[in-house]
């Protein structure tokens, strides 16, 4: 009866181990498989971290680039503003010219009714003149017919002789004036003209400046294009380590929950080893003792 019942325990014993040391089995291949995880979830984290180091990379040097754009349009606009103040120095200058100008031909345009002025005048005196000469035909043929009135004749000559000679001394005059204003008029047209020459060139070099202005503030408007065109990736770039900080941060929580799981595991597992070795011990005594009394 003894032996029975030592038999069957035996039995129960043997079949416990059996299942202990299947139920090891099957802890130590959910702890190969929780070690693969972490493993794999280890390797990820190293690929998010490399990723993540690149994007910081990347992240610096697009805040170089904007950096040394923003320097670069900074010394656009200081440009920019030279030239602008340049334009209005020659606007300025321009606008002077312009005021000489006007001022000149003011001026010339007095000179030509003066001159005007006195070529009427020397017209009269002309006309004064040839009156003069036809008087003074009627006098000779007056001088014959008088013969007796010589005398007066002859005095009356001298006085209009006289009078002949300061109209035409005055007429030399009036031509000498005529023909210093005539003169004074080709010096102020030909100053007219070089004030003219300097006002194109001033336009022209207007007109450069106001196209180099013009390339300037499409430079300008291209670099603000691409600011905010790299200022949009930078955006873009942040919000995806954003995500992969997020990510990360998960990953890391998620393999602290599979490590605390993997330490529970690690211990219910020694628990159980233990057990099965003290159940071995026990099973080894009993079959002794069992041995012993058969």
């Amino acid at each position: 009866m003894k032996l029975t019942v030592a038999r069957k325990e035996i039995a129960f014993q043997i079949e416990e181990k059996e299942k202990r040391a299947a139920e090891l089995l099957i802890a130590n291949k959910e702890l190969a498989f929780q070690n693969k995880e972490k493993e794999k979830r280890a390797a990820e984290l190293s690929i998010a971290n490399k990723e993540l180091a690149f994007q910081n990379n990347q992240k610096e040097k697009r805040a170089e680039e904007l950096v040394i754009a923003n320097k670069e349009l900074a010394f656009q606009n200081e440009v920019k503003e030279k030239r602008a103040a340049e334009l209005v120095i020659a606007n300025e200058e321009l606008a002077f010219q312009n005021h000489e100008k006007e001022k000149r031909a003011a001026e010339l345009s007095i000179a030509n009714i003066e001159l005007a002025y006195q070529n009427g005048e020397k017209e009269k005196r002309a006309a004064e003149l040839s009156i003069a000469n036809k008087e003074l035909a009627f006098q000779n043929e007056e001088k014959e017919k008088r013969a007796a009135e010589l005398g007066i004749a002859n005095k009356e000559l001298a006085f209009q002789n006289k009078e002949k000679e300061k109209r035409a001394a005055e007429l030399s005059v009036a031509n000498k004036e005529l023909a210093f204003q005539n003169l004074e008029k080709e010096k102020r047209a030909e100053e007219l003209v070089v004030a003219n020459k300097e006002l194109a060139y001033q336009n022209e070099v207007k007109e450069k400046r106001a196209a180099e202005l013009v390339i300037a503030n499409e430079e300008l408007a291209f670099q603000n294009h691409e600011k905010e065109k790299r200022a949009a990736e930078l955006s873009v770039a942040n919000i995806e380590l954003a995500y992969q900080n997020e990510e990360k941060e998960n990953r890391a929580a998620e393999l602290i929950v599979a490590n605390k799981e993997l330490v529970f595991q690690n211990e219910e597992k020694e628990k159980r080893a233990a057990e099965l070795i003290i159940a071995n011990k026990e099973l080894e005594q009993f079959s002794y003792i069992a041995s012993h009394d058969l």
